[in-house]
């Protein structure tokens, strides 16, 4: 850290300047670019102790690559809480914790109307209604939503439609739409729903069973059927919740685990007592372990309208400035069974992250031992970078090709590219194989693009022929070429490497050739993608974009209105009146169509 300083003085003044007060610090590379914010009590301690000591792998990748800072100081602790938050979502730089943008989780909400109704929301308002969650996904919620719609009869339209529909019918509406319904039985419902979801399903299931013995005693067994399904159903919604605290206080209990720069958080939401729902979330961190999942908590609620009376937090962990913030009671238990409410979303966190790792292992000996076995069948070095080619046409129609990329074993999908053949009339593979080949490996020679350790091309000796003369008699480029043939029922058969006639034995079994098959199947769908676009935009031109006076937004009008170009064909000059087209016009496309 001193060569930094040292190569950089002006740093250096600048470390020496820094003021013992609270505050945000901006740290920025060569580019300007801010790659990390931080908080600090003293900020003159914060920021210096980046610049000296030594530091640990990943923290080392953050200070490498700071080139400059920045800092705003604040009053006190709580400003540089609520700053940090905000300066994070502004610039989200990469060396943060940083939330998903859908990190909001969401809630049944029962509407404040004259005749309300239940809908999923992402956000607390203070508008009257009636919330209940948070859920740690939309199909959580979604799930328990339609629990609530058959149990409870709220209107289910957004807007009150004219007469009653089905949902009357079957029992899971009063229609109000027709039918007076007095506010005290939408109270009632309310008051229902909301005992239902904070324990009281206990009751209904009850209830039903009293009425599904009452239906099976009167041989309506369908009845009785509806209703044992039912009861099943709330079984399966609510078994989640288990009572842990006969207070009924709101609460949230965090727990985290760091390992190999990787963190898993973990948040038990208990409402009403009861633990209803949870959170899991992984992500990489750079800073230490604490002040990182710090800044998740602090991020976490940052927007929220809707808070816990309590927050339980892990030991370590400060509690003071993000208590005076939330205005809610943050504490660290140290006994008891709300310690060890932590200490279980810890331990969840701790194996929710060794999984992801193990799973992260497992696929990576899978992908880069493959490429390594690939390597040695072939007689080749490992074939780290692999560039596959397929051509697609229909009886020479449209000829394209494409090409994919897999690093690693894994493929590169930013790297992937298309190729409309030119040069080239009728069905003739070779020929565009050779004209593809040409094209990529100039470009990459041109732009100095990295070479690939093995080509693949999807076929067998003749596929390979023609691109191993553009490689080696134009571009003087020795790069291993390998096809894959296929059998009559266009299985991958055999494996040919360069212009050998013999084909590379390979077990069928192996990982390698298990590679090979999901890049052939990869490029040959990415070929075939293409190809049906091109042929779609090419007939798609013919009968309409030649047609005086349809441009690019008439045309994209009429597709939408009509919904197929058989659709055109087919309407009168009234239906064209519709969309907007006039009389002319109408009668000039219907004769071009037909």
């Amino acid at each position: 850290m001193s060569g930094m300083i040292e190569e950089h003085r002006w740093l250096k003044e600048k470390l020496a300047l820094l003021p013992g007060k609270p505050g945000v610090y901006l740290m920025k590379d060569a580019e300007g670019r801010v790659i990390y914010v931080g908080k600090a009590k003293t900020l003159k301690n914060r920021v210096r102790s980046y610049f000296t000591g030594s530091h640990d792998a990943k923290t080392q990748k953050l200070v490498s690559e700071i080139r400059d800072f920045e800092y705003i100081v604040t009053d006190n602790a709580v400003e540089a809480l609520i700053l940090e938050c905000n300066l994070i979502k502004q610039h989200q730089p990469p060396f943060n914790i940083m939330l998903r943008d859908d990190k909001s989780y969401p809630y049944i909400k029962i509407t404040r109307e004259e005749h309300p109704r239940l809908e999923i929301v992402r956000r607390m308002a203070k508008d009257g209604a009636s919330y209940f969650g948070p859920y740690p996904n939309s199909g959580s919620a979604m799930e328990t939503k339609r629990l609530l719609d058959r149990l409870y009869p709220l209107r289910k339209c957004r807007n009150l439609k004219k007469k009653v529909c089905l949902y009357y019918h079957i029992g899971q509406c009063l229609a109000p739409c027709e039918y007076p319904v007095d506010p005290e039985r939408y109270e009632a419902i309310r008051k229902d729903i909301g005992r239902f979801l904070n324990g009281g399903h206990g009751e209904i299931v009850e209830e039903l069973e009293r009425r599904m013995h009452e239906e099976a005693e009167a041989l309506r067994f369908e009845r009785a059927k509806e209703l044992r399904d039912l009861i099943q159903h709330i079984g399966r919604v609510m078994e989640k919740q288990k009572i842990v605290f006969q207070d009924q206080v709101d609460r949230d209990v965090f727990g985290f685990y760091a390992e190999r720069g990787r963190m898993c958080v973990q948040v038990f939401f208990i409402r009403g007592g009861k633990l209803i729902e949870r959170a899991v979330q992984i992500f990489p961190f750079y800073n230490d372990p604490l002040e990182d999942f710090g800044s998740y908590v602090a991020q976490f609620y940052f927007e929220e309208t809707e808070r816990p009376k309590e927050v339980y937090l892990p030991e370590g962990v400060e509690t003071d400035v993000l208590g005076e913030w939330l205005g809610a009671r943050v504490v660290v238990p140290k006994r008891g069974p709300k310690r060890q409410l932590v200490e279980m979303a810890c331990e969840n966190a701790r194996i929710a992250l060794q999984e992801k790792l193990a799973l992260e292992e497992r696929d990576l000996e899978r992908t880069v031992g493959a490429v390594r076995e690939l390597g040695d069948v072939l007689a080749i070095a490992a074939p780290r970078r692999i560039e596959a080619f397929d051509n697609s046409n229909l009886q020479g129609t449209d000829p394209v090709a494409a090409m994919v990329v897999f690093v690693d074993g894994q493929p590169a999908k930013k790297e992937y590219r298309k190729f409309k053949i030119k040069t080239v009339q009728g069905p003739d593979d070779y020929a565009s194989m050779r004209e593809v080949i040409r094209r990529r490996y100039t470009r990459v020679l041109r732009e100095k693009l990295p070479l690939p350790d093995l080509i693949v091309v999807d076929g067998g000796r003749g596929q390979i022929g023609a691109a191993l003369e553009v490689l080696q008699d134009e571009l003087d480029l020795e790069i291993p070429v390998c096809g894959l043939a296929k059998d009559d029922r266009h299985r991958t058969d055999q494996l040919f490497l360069g212009d050998d006639p013999v084909p590379v034995p390979i077990d069928r079994h192996s990982q390698g050739f298990y590679l090979l098959q999901r890049i052939q199947d990869e490029v040959h769908r990415f070929a075939i993608t293409f190809h049906r676009q091109t042929r779609g935009k090419r007939i798609m031109h013919s009968v309409l974009d030649d047609i005086p006076g349809i441009g690019e937004k008439r045309k994209r009008k009429l597709l939408q209105h009509f919904g197929s170009v058989e659709a055109i064909r087919q309407a009168s000059v009234e239906e064209f009146r519709q969309a907007g087209i006039g009389d002319r016009l109408a009668e000039q496309i219907l004769q071009a169509l037909k």
